[in-house]
């Protein structure tokens, strides 16, 4: 099966391109540009990497003939939320406008791969019990809002013209090498610090009060394999533990493991203008359909992003 990854070079992009190789796809990417980050050089001649920029649906259009893709996972996009209350035109073009004109470009192809699109779990916003795929749309960020807006068109163009596409509805996802701009990573980089005596004892956080429902990236990543084969064209699914855990819980899991003591400070910038209290998802759905069951413990999946950041110069 030759399948093509948009967003190839992030974080889910190398743990999804992983995933493929191991069962045998042969894989495609799209990055900005044609190399690899350091932590994804091991998938250098692996994966067919090309540059291209997704707002260029004519360049889009000569990658997918040439490489002729049975499936496409669109993971490529704006991803942070915190900073999207600043940034909220990169936010829209992104996630929205990006995802337009890639549709745009199969169209023109005119060939019907199999796409799973990779929309966020936030778009639903808070509530009072775990929210299914069909609960309201109440995104309360502009990252939420335009990941909201590229769902409902990816469910249009199902309908008109008629792609064959697949909504995924990651919620939090955690582990080896994310980026230390998402609350666990950035927890974990000060402490490796902290023990190789590059900073103070002093562990600077945001709110640790909400709680969020997080997933190793290495389980989400085979929720999408799994959808690509067996969603059913049209529909959502949410991908997530269906457990959510404070933040206050997940650092003190964190330092019990690196046995630290450290003086904990809250910074302001830190502060989300919004912040969801709780975000738990209900993934019934995607269980009962796929059989997708999470393999990583929070506590595995905590004690793997610890050992990335001490393999780090």
């Amino acid at each position: 099966m030759r399948t093509l990854v948009t967003g190839v070079t992030g974080f889910a992009g190398g743990h999804l391109a992983e995933a493929l190789l191991e069962r045998g796809d042969t894989v495609v990417g799209i990055g900005r540009t044609a190399t690899w980050p350091p932590a994804l050089q091991h998938l250098n001649g692996k994966v067919d990497l090309r540059a291209g920029d997704l707002s260029d649906a004519a360049n889009t259009e000569a990658i997918l003939r040439d490489t002729r893709p049975e499936r496409i996972c669109h993971l490529a996009g704006y991803a942070r939320t915190g900073r999207s209350f600043k940034e909220a035109d990169a936010a829209w073009d992104g996630n929205l406008t990006t995802t337009r004109r890639f549709y745009d470009a199969v169209v023109r192809w005119g060939a019907r791969p199999r796409i799973l699109f990779i929309g966020s779990g936030l778009i639903y916003g808070g509530g009072e019990r775990p929210p299914d795929e069909s609960a309201p749309l109440r995104p309360a960020s502009p990252y939420a809002a335009s990941k909201a807006a590229a769902d409902l068109l990816s469910y249009q163009v199902y309908c008109a013209p008629g792609l064959d596409v697949v909504r995924a509805r990651p919620f939090n996802h955690i582990g080896p090498r994310q980026s230390a701009e998402f609350a666990v990573a950035h927890f974990a980089r000060q402490m490796v610090a902290i023990e190789r005596g590059r900073q103070p004892a002093v562990l600077e956080t945001g709110d640790l009060r909400p709680s969020r429902d997080l997933t190793d990236v290495r389980d989400t990543v085979a929720a999408y394999v799994l959808l690509l084969d067996k969603g059913r064209s049209g529909e959502a699914y949410n991908v997530a533990s269906g457990h959510d855990f404070a933040m206050q819980t997940v650092l003190d899991r964190l330092l019990k493991q690196a046995q630290l003591t450290v003086d904990v400070r809250q910074r302001t910038e830190l502060v989300r203008p919004t912040e969801l209290a709780a975000v738990r998802a209900d993934v019934t759905k995607l269980q009962r359909e796929t059989g997708w069951e999470p393999r990583f413990t929070l506590d595995q999946t905590l004690a793997d992003t610890l050992e990335y950041w001490r393999r780090q110069p």
